[in-house]
C-alpha cells in the first residue's frame, strides 16, 4: 500500500496515525481528506513533508470529492467522525450526516474502485458495563458483545459499523473494523476530558468533574492505537472486527487526581458539575484477538508516564489550544458544566 487516503486526518486520532505512517513507513504517500471543522486543524499537519502528505479540504459525504480521491488510492482509513457525546446530545444532525452518510459514501466509492477500506470505530457502540465489585466478576467488551449504543454519537458509529459489515457481505468490499477504547495524547481538542482538565489548569481555571467522577474509561495512548491500525490494515483478515485496548481502566476521578498531582495542584482543586445525560458507567476492552492473531501489544503501558508526556505537550503547545479554549468553556457553561 503506497497511497493511503486518511479521512479525518487533520483531527486528533487521525493526525497521529498520519504522523506514525510518515515516521515508520518509508515510501507511503498519504492524502488527508478533512472538512476542517472545529476539531480538525491544518496546523496539525505542519512539519510533515509535502512530497508525502497532501491535504484536501472536503466532506466525506461528498461523492464527487470522495470518488476522485478513492480512485487514486490503495486503501481508505476512515477516521472522520463527529465524536463528542455532549455535542451529539445538543444536536444529533451532524452525527447522522458524517458518521452514517459519510461512511456510506466512502463504502460506495471503495466498492466502485475495489479499494481496501478500514473503519475506525469506538467501544461506545457496545453501551456500557457495570462497575465491578468484590461480588461481581470483571467483564470486558469482546467482538461478540451486543451493540447497545447509549447516545446519538455511539448510535451513529454503531450504524456505520453495520453498514461496513453489510457491504463486505453483500458487495465483497475488502473492509475491516476496529473498535478502540478512549485515546489520550497530543493534538486532542480541549473539549475532551483529559485535555480539558490540563488546559483548565494551564489557563487558570479549575478542572471540572461530571457527577461523582465514578465513571470508568479504558485509556490507551494514541500512539498505540496508530500502531494497531497499521497492523490491522496490512495484516488483518477481511470482514473481521478487532478491538483495541491497553488494560488502562481508571475512573474519571482517578484520572483527574493524577493530573492534579502531576501539575502540582491541591487534590481538591476542582469543581463537581452536573452529569451528562445517559452517561455510560464503564468501558473495558478485551484486545486478546488482536494480540493473538496479529501480535500487537501496547507499548505505553505506564499510564502516569503517558499522561505526564501529554501534559508536557500541552504546556509546550499553548499557542495550539489557547485561541479555542474560551469557546470550549463557554459551551460547557451553557450546559451548567
Amino acid at each position: 500500500m503506497k497511497n493511503l487516503l486518511v479521512t479525518g486526518g487533520a483531527g486528533f486520532v487521525g493526525v497521529n496515525f498520519v504522523r506514525y505512517v510518515v515516521a515508520n513507513q518509508p515510501g507511503v504517500h498519504v492524502t488527508v481528506l478533512d472538512k476542517l471543522t472545529y476539531a480538525g486543524n491544518r496546523i496539525n499537519l505542519a512539519g510533515l513533508p509535502a512530497d508525502r502528505v497532501k491535504l484536501v479540504v472536503g466532506d466525506i459525504a461528498d461523492p464527487v470529492v470522495v470518488n476522485r480521491l478513492v480512485a487514486e488510492t490503495d486503501a481508505v482509513i476512515n477516521y472522520a467522525a463527529e465524536s463528542h457525546n455532549d455535542r451529539s446530545l445538543r444536536n444529533p444532525a451532524p452525527f447522522m450526516q458524517t458518521n452514517i452518510g459519510g461512511t456510506y459514501t466512502l463504502l460506495e466509492a471503495c466498492r466502485k474502485f475495489d479499494v481496501r477500506y478500514h473503519q475506525i470505530s469506538t467501544d461506545e457502540v457496545y453501551g456500557d458495563l457495570p462497575i465491578s465489585s468484590a461480588q461481581q466478576p470483571e467483564e470486558k467488551f469482546t467482538t461478540q458483545s451486543r451493540y447497545q449504543p447509549s447516545s446519538p454519537y455511539s448510535a451513529t458509529k454503531a450504524s456505520a459499523d453495520l453498514l461496513v459489515g453489510a457491504w463486505v457481505r453483500s458487495f465483497g468490499v475488502r473492509a475491516t473494523i476496529s473498535n478502540c477504547s478512549n485515546n489520550y495524547g497530543p493534538y486532542q481538542y480541549s473539549e475532551k476530558f483529559i485535555p480539558r482538565q490540563i488546559t483548565n489548569i494551564l489557563s487558570g481555571r479549575r478542572p471540572k468533574l461530571y457527577g461523582a467522577g465514578a465513571n470508568i474509561r479504558d485509556w490507551i495512548h494514541v500512539d498505540d492505537h496508530s500502531r494497531a491500525v497499521w497492523e490491522i490494515l496490512t495484516r488483518g483478515k477481511i470482514g473481521e472486527t478487532y478491538l483495541i485496548g491497553a488494560n488502562g481502566e481508571h475512573s474519571n476521578r482517578e484520572v483527574l487526581a493524577l493530573i492534579l498531582k502531576l501539575m502540582g495542584q491541591p487534590a481538591d482543586a476542582f469543581d463537581f458539575v452536573k452529569d451528562r445525560p445517559g452517561h455510560d458507567a464503564r468501558y473495558a476492552i478485551d484486545a486478546s484477538k488482536l494480540q493473538q492473531t496479529l501480535g500487537w501489544q501496547p507499548q505505553v503501558t505506564d499510564f502516569e508516564a503517558g499522561l505526564e508526556r501529554t501534559i508536557r505537550w500541552y504546556q509546550d503547545h499553548e499557542v495550539w489550544w489557547r485561541d479555542s479554549k474560551a469557546t470550549v468553556e463557554a459551551g460547557y457553561r451553557e450546559n451548567g458544566q
